[in-house]
């Protein structure tokens, strides 16, 4: 298997190094082509290396940074002041060539400013956008965007972002004719903001695309739609919201058997409805699908969520990896050619 190197902002999110060292540590020995270039502070990353295995060590080099963007600055601010920092020099490293992906829990707003100053958009895409892919209760996935990169979109980065989430759903997902959706507050065509409603008449008009309509908040893990497109404000706050209910469920199934002393029948039944119900939810874990792909560049920019533990974190390496594997920003520069292309003729 070809070897890929992956840059990792060893910095960011609110656990910086205590997690994303570890983690990076995790995906070397789980895959063994995997080349990391830890970027950060080398006085905080070094000594959680002290006791890797040789073996590991020797596909990890740390990357020295000065500084560390703050996750609360300001993109702007944090852009201008952004040389030497942990986010910039990783981005650096896949802009020359020495790393195919980059992936950070940093500032989202600083990253997705300086991916787009440095990595460039793709031809046709007017600004990226933050891509996740949930599963759903049918046991299939569904591509979500945008989640939090651009907060106000007008209607003509709606559309991008569906064609994107559609170039996603059938190239990488393998789904044929991937249905899309607009996140709305109804379903009646007079339903939510003019941009919406816009979006959704270009969609409706466009052969290439294969739109359904509007869904509403509760249809997001109930498979009804291949590509749920929605902007950055609204998708942010429903991801995060089916996050935390999501969490609470799981959180409650592991300690319902806690409390008061019940007949030993009683609790082997419990233990038995609480592993059943495991296995049938287990999938919805947000931690199985934390990193979500910065669409649009011209390179593999994964995003993961700022609190990630260790696990998670790790999963976000993995969305890198498989990114690069599947040459997503490939396909998706050569499908919205055609599909751009087609749409102008028409």
């Amino acid at each position: 298997m070809t070897r890929l190197t992956l840059a990792i902002d060893a910095m960011g999110g609110d656990f910086g190094p205590c997690v994303t060292v570890p983690a990076a540590l995790q995906a070397l020995a789980s895959h063994s082509h995997l080349n990391l270039l830890l970027v950060g502070i080398p006085d905080d990353i070094t000594p959680l290396l002290a006791k890797a295995d040789s073996s590991l060590l020797g596909r990890l080099q740390v990357i020295p940074a000065e500084s560390v963007i703050a996750s609360d600055a300001r993109p702007s601010q944090a852009i201008r002041s952004s040389r030497g920092s942990s986010m910039r020099v990783a981005l650096e490293l896949v802009k020359e060539g020495r790393a195919q992906a980059c992936i950070s829990a940093g500032n989202t707003g600083a990253l997705m400013g300086l991916a787009k100053l440095l990595i460039t958009p793709l031809d046709g895409i007017e600004r990226p956008a933050l891509m996740t892919v949930l599963p759903h209760q049918q046991r299939g996935k569904t591509v979500v965007l945008d989640l939090g990169a651009n907060v106000d979109s007008d209607s003509e980065m709606l559309v991008q972002f569906a064609v994107m989430g559609a170039v996603m759903a059938e190239e990488v997902l393998a789904i044929p004719n991937p249905r899309v959706a607009l996140l709305n507050i109804g379903q009646e065509e007079t339903k939510g903001l003019e941009s919406i409603r816009a979006a959704a008449s270009t969609l409706k008009a466009s052969a290439q695309i294969n739109y359904i309509g509007y869904l509403e908040g509760n249809d997001l893990l109930t498979g009804k739609t291949d590509v749920l497109v929605c902007d950055g404000f609204v998708g942010n706050v429903t991801l995060k919201t089916m996050e935390g209910v999501v969490r609470m469920f799981l959180s409650l199934l592991k300690s319902s058997g806690e409390g008061k002393k019940r007949s030993w029948w009683i609790r082997l039944l419990g233990r038995w409805i609480q592993k059943r119900l495991a296995q049938r939810f287990g999938h919805l874990n947000p931690d199985q699908y934390n990193g979500a792909c910065l669409l649009g560049l011209r390179g593999t920019v994964i995003k993961s969520h700022g609190a990630a533990n260790q696990r998670a974190f790790a999963v976000a390496i993995e969305q890198a990896e498989q990114a690069v594997r599947r040459q997503v920003p490939e396909r998706i520069a050569a499908r919205l050619d055609a599909v751009l292309a087609r749409s102008d003729k028409a």
